[in-house]
């Protein structure tokens, strides 16, 4: 598929998803754009459904409003507010350090720096640029398992892992893109190019994409 075509999808797109559902991230950020709620709000989306993900954030945030809230809670009420989100035991203990480690050593500011922030416990690539991305709006390619999975099967890029999906988007994709693109092909994946038995038949860009190891569809 040429950048001409993506770039056809995404202007598609961008005029279907007034009609979607925005991503629990997404949404947070649009709500507040806060950096530190963005971060706790991603790290509790990993594995996790995002009707479960929003009203965790929305009780956690009563409990941490901003880092140093920390030392006036504790780890058993954050799980208390997560729950039940998944790993929430692990997440708990998470936050908590990485809550310490802002007040600590960053004057409790969430680093701009995609380096930094991937420094911290439980923070991976998806995380931290979502940060960026959504919290500071700074161009970064967020590669989750729907932007990896549909822009191998758009015919855009061959890969197989998502990090080398995001080296591989970074490369062929317009920088101005990036921030966009994650956002779309998440509500895209999650509303109709489901991992199996994509709706094909109802896509708006069904037409330009080359439906790479589509077996089935309805």
């Amino acid at each position: 598929m040429s950048e001409k075509s993506l770039l056809e999808i995404i202007r598609v797109l961008q005029e279907e998803s007034l009609a979607w559902d925005v991503p629990v991230v997404t949404l947070i950020a649009l709500q507040e754009r806060n950096p530190f709620k963005v971060l706790l709000s991603t790290l509790l989306s990993l594995r996790t459904k995002d009707e479960v993900t929003i009203e965790a954030s929305r009780r956690l945030f009563v409990l941490l409003q901003k880092p140093n809230d920390i030392f006036s809670v504790s780890e058993s009420q954050i799980q208390k507010a997560i729950y039940p989100v998944g790993f929430y035991k692990r997440k708990s203990k998470v936050i908590s350090d990485i809550c310490r480690r802002l007040v600590e050593e960053f004057d409790s500011k969430v680093p701009d720096d995609l380096d930094v922030l991937l420094s911290f416990d439980g923070v991976g690539r998806k995380t931290a640029n979502l940060v960026l991305s959504e919290g500071y709006q700074i161009p970064a390619m967020c590669v989750d398992t729907h932007v990896h999975r549909i822009s191998n099967r758009f015919g855009f890029i061959e890969t197989k892992t998502p990090e080398q999906s995001e080296m591989a988007l970074r490369e062929k994709l317009p920088k101005e893109y990036w921030n966009a693109y994650n956002t779309l092909l998440v509500a895209f994946g999650q509303k109709i190019c489901r991992p199996i038995s994509p709706h094909c038949s109802s896509c708006p860009v069904a037409g330009l994409c080359l439906r790479v190891g589509v077996e089935k569809n309805r």
